[in-house]
């Protein structure tokens, strides 16, 4: 089995360029890639285009700041698609004045827009939104009597994410609820970078036990 290549943070970072549509693995923190996110901040890279749960969690006076927030603090979004921003009020703060765009999408079919890219599909149809502010825009269908949203597929240029653990295939096995939108996200965008805690030789890891395989992932970064 090919061994991936195991790079640094900040070879990762290089690999993410202006106006990239970067997927953002982990839910207010719980499963996002530190190291890497860090190592952006570090690059200087802007103009990119968030996908992501949300935008983690800034808490200045306690000194908090996860999850994407460090790169929402240094202004590297110009557009952000997420589900939820009441943690970050740094993402507040620039959505109000218009330096950062946020598109606001339905939890469930956030996860499904990425799924559908990971799958070669065009979109899914759901009936979430219908009725409200979320269908604005949209193309509505109606099937059996009842009406659907077609959302479009949302693929990425990058996929940054975190696993428990890699063998140096690229397997991968997340930690619980840690694994929530990174085996997604591993499947929709063109280059893949897992940032694991723990690198194992091939053969370590128990093929019944692995969430991601390694022909989605092309590079490795060893945890901090």
């Amino acid at each position: 089995m090919i061994q991936k290549p195991i790079i640094s943070a900040a070879e990762a970072a290089a690999k993410i360029k202006p106006g990239d549509v970067v997927h953002v693995g982990g839910f207010l923190g719980c499963g996002s890639p530190d190291a890497i996110i860090a190592a952006i901040v570090s690059a200087g890279v802007d103009g990119l285009t968030l996908v992501c749960n949300d935008t983690g969690i800034y808490n200045e006076a306690k000194g908090v700041s996860n999850g994407p927030a460090p790169l929402v603090q240094a202004k590297a979004f110009k557009t952000m698609i997420v589900s939820h921003i009441g943690t970050n009020p740094e993402t507040q703060r620039q959505m109000n004045s218009g330096e950062s765009e946020v598109v606001l999408v339905p939890q469930g079919t956030l996860a499904e827009r990425i799924r559908a890219a990971g799958n070669g599909l065009g979109g899914v149809l759901t009936p979430t939104g219908v009725g409200t502010e979320v269908e604005e825009g949209k193309r509505k269908l109606t099937l059996k009597g009842k009406d659907y949203l077609l959302e479009e597929a949302l693929s990425g240029d990058v996929a940054i994410i975190k696993a428990k653990k890699a063998d140096k295939a690229g397997n991968l096995v997340y930690a619980k609820t840690a694994r929530n939108f990174n085996p997604l996200m591993a499947t929709a965008c063109g280059t893949v970078i897992v940032e694991a805690e723990e690198i194992v030789e091939v053969g370590a890891i128990d093929p019944d036990q692995v969430h991601t395989p390694s022909i989605f992932v092309d590079f490795i970064v060893q945890a901090e």
